[in-house]
């Protein structure tokens, strides 16, 4: 997808609000106790950033697998951001497909809210990297 830089700076503030959006939508759920709903925004609202971020610094983002290939391949091996990062994105990922799609697995109250906060910060330092 070529963008021109008009186009680009649209799409990627969308990305950002969509991200931040998204992870509101979390507190909702978890005043009703919806933990497998909760694993899905939390995922959601970093992909989003993620993509924001990406799509920012002239990368596609053509597959959820592709966004974290990508935050790995240009940001976490490089330094920009941290190992741990990398791998508290990959934890979202698996996390949130888990819990959409294998009925055997529910996310717990103990998986999901230690991961709110983590998941803001983490949104934080990628939106921070955009502006």
């Amino acid at each position: 997808m070529s963008l021109n830089d008009e186009e680009r700076q649209i799409i990627v503030n969308l990305e950002q609000e969509k991200a931040l959006n998204t992870f509101a939508e979390m507190e909702v759920l978890r005043q009703a106790g919806l933990w497998n709903n909760i694993a899905n925004r939390l995922y959601y609202a970093a992909f989003h950033a993620v993509s924001a971020l990406l799509i920012h610094d002239h990368y596609n983002v053509g597959s959820h697998q592709g966004a974290v290939i990508m935050l790995h391949q240009y940001y976490v091996k490089p330094g920009i951001l941290s190992k741990e990062d990398g791998a508290f994105y990959s934890q979202l990922q698996t996390m949130r497909e888990k819990s959409d799609y294998n009925c055997t697995y529910n996310a717990t109250e103990e998986d999901t809210l230690p991961r709110i906060e983590q998941t803001k910060q983490f949104i934080d330092r990628i939106l921070s990297m955009i502006k």
